[in-house]
């Protein structure tokens, strides 16, 4: 148990280094476009994602989010015991790798943004984004698709482009990227309904799966 939950804070921590830390050097070098920023800032996380994936997912199973480790509870694909030191793990992981991220870059270590993500849209993106990704680990892990990483790392790069809120997809993120005035960052007003949109996507993601996979 201590294992698995150093390793997903280890994880989560190195992902939100990944996640700010690319959005901050992807800013600077990009002149204002915003697009190009976007970009590098997707295949950085994609690429980190996916790495990590491999490093952790034979120790932890490589959750690294709150609603995956609800979702493979309740489905039974993951110990009821883990549940409350993983999600507290990631919690703490993700905001300790932001804070890394704001000294990679020689930044003041404690922020908050102020960057708005509001509005039906940015909701709305946030339940699909979710539910996708949820849907896509569950099926995944019950038919042991042996390029589940991959498909994780590729459909968090595409959800970067898909969705108006650039695809969050995790409460651990949402909260630690609230304490980030970066590129990356989101107004810590938004983050409950972000959460809720994200539980929302994981309660829907469960629903289909169960459909299109009846003998779980």
């Amino acid at each position: 148990m201590k294992r698995d939950v150093l390793a997903e804070a280890i994880g989560t921590a190195l992902l939100l280094a990944s996640v700010v830390g690319s959005g901050i050097m992807a800013e600077r070098l990009c002149g204002g476009n915003v697009g190009l920023a976007l970009l590098a800032n997707a295949i950085a996380t994609g690429g980190a994602l996916y790495a990590l994936i491999v490093m952790f997912g034979p120790v932890s199973g490589a959750h690294f989010n709150p609603v995956v480790t609800l979702a493979l509870t309740m489905r039974g694909d993951s110990e009821r015991a883990r549940v409350l030191p993983f999600l507290a793990a990631q919690v703490a992981g993700a905001i300790l790798g932001v804070w890394l991220a704001h000294l990679l870059f020689d930044l003041p270590i404690l922020q908050a943004s102020v960057k708005v993500r509001s509005g039906i849209g940015q909701w709305s993106a946030e339940a699909t984004a979710t539910f996708g990704l949820v849907l896509l680990i569950l099926l995944g892990v019950r038919k042991g698709t042996p390029g589940l990483p991959a498909a994780v790392a590729v459909y968090i790069v595409g959800a970067y482009w898909f969705t108006a809120s650039t695809s969050f997809a995790n409460p651990a993120v949402t909260i630690a990227r609230s304490l980030s005035n970066t590129f990356a960052g989101i107004a810590p007003p938004d983050v409950p309904m972000f959460i809720l949109a994200q539980i929302v996507g994981t309660a829907i993601a469960l629903g289909a799966a169960k459909l299109l996979d009846p003998d779980r």
